[in-house]
């Protein structure tokens, strides 16, 4: 009984802190440009691929981020068109010991399909001649839908995030080892981390949809998603998803330089009024 009152006093106490153990300065940001290579080019529009825009935004936030934000180090999950597995995107935040996780993505809509008459044939059918019509499928992958919306996520999966942080959880304290994922009461200091980083990821969210907004962007809201890229890193993140890729008016814009200017720019305040935020 002792004991639990004890843990009960240590968590009302402790926990705050632990939350702000390395402090409010945010130090590390890693951008993740989503998707790559041959294996995974992503959604893809009328001239364009995924992987293409999201580098070059990436490339360029994180100069802005470098030039602008003086203290904080940027970490890129790829530079170059290449592949990194979805695991191996939230190894390299967490083995920087991070402090945000951003994901740069670009949004597409399903195809969708109309039926064309092609012509008739000629068939028997209960002892008589019919014309049967022949019809094509004609698959269309363009929308007028445009915007920008950015992803947390998804309580559901906020077990595999606690697992990470456990795991991580060296990173989070200057005391090593004093979160122990065998330690059946460290999973309320893992829950409240959990708890904490998904509001700070809302913040975040929102403070890049308004940058957004500022801009004259539609501004689609912040929602959540059970991304895999944001259960397994150990800190506070984001997928933003910049644009419509099928949306052929987007799709220029995006590939255009000031297009990838504009975005990199919106995501930088956005980060900015964060910090701003988080350490105030």
């Amino acid at each position: 009984m002792m004991r639990t009152i004890l843990f009960a006093v240590f968590i009302m106490l402790l926990a705050p802190q632990l939350l702000m153990a390395k402090g409010k300065k945010i130090t590390k940001i890693v951008i993740d440009a989503g998707h790559g290579g041959q294996k995974d080019p992503g959604a893809h529009g009328s001239f364009s691929y995924e992987k293409d825009i999201t580098l070059a935004v990436t490339l360029k936030l994180g100069k802005i981020l470098q030039d602008s934000m003086k203290g904080v180090e940027v970490i890129y999950t790829r530079t170059t068109d290449v592949y990194p597995s979805l695991v191996e995107r939230h190894e390299i935040a967490n083995k920087a010991n991070a402090d945000l996780f951003i994901a740069i993505h670009v949004n597409s809509t399903p195809f969708t399909y109309t039926k064309v008459l092609e012509g008739y044939k000629t068939v028997k059918k209960h002892h008589k001649t019919v014309k049967q019509p022949i019809y094509r499928k004609i698959q269309h992958h363009e929308t007028t839908r445009k915007g920008v919306e950015t992803y947390v996520l998804a309580l559901h999966r906020n077990s595999q995030k606690e697992k990470s942080i456990g795991e991580w959880g060296d990173n989070l304290s200057e005391e090593p080892g004093l979160l122990n994922i065998k330690d059946p009461q460290t999973s309320i200091i893992l829950a409240q981390y959990s708890q904490t980083f998904l509001s700070k990821s809302v913040t975040l969210g929102t403070r890049i949809q308004e940058a957004f907004g500022a801009e004259g962007r539609p501004d689609l809201g912040v929602k959540q998603l059970p991304l895999e890229v944001l259960a397994g890193s150990a800190m506070p993140g984001v997928l933003v998803e910049m644009g419509f890729i099928t949306n052929m008016q987007e799709e220029k814009y995006l590939n255009s330089e000031e297009g990838q200017e504009d975005v990199a720019m919106a995501i930088y305040r956005g980060i900015k009024a964060y910090k701003a935020d988080a350490e105030r």
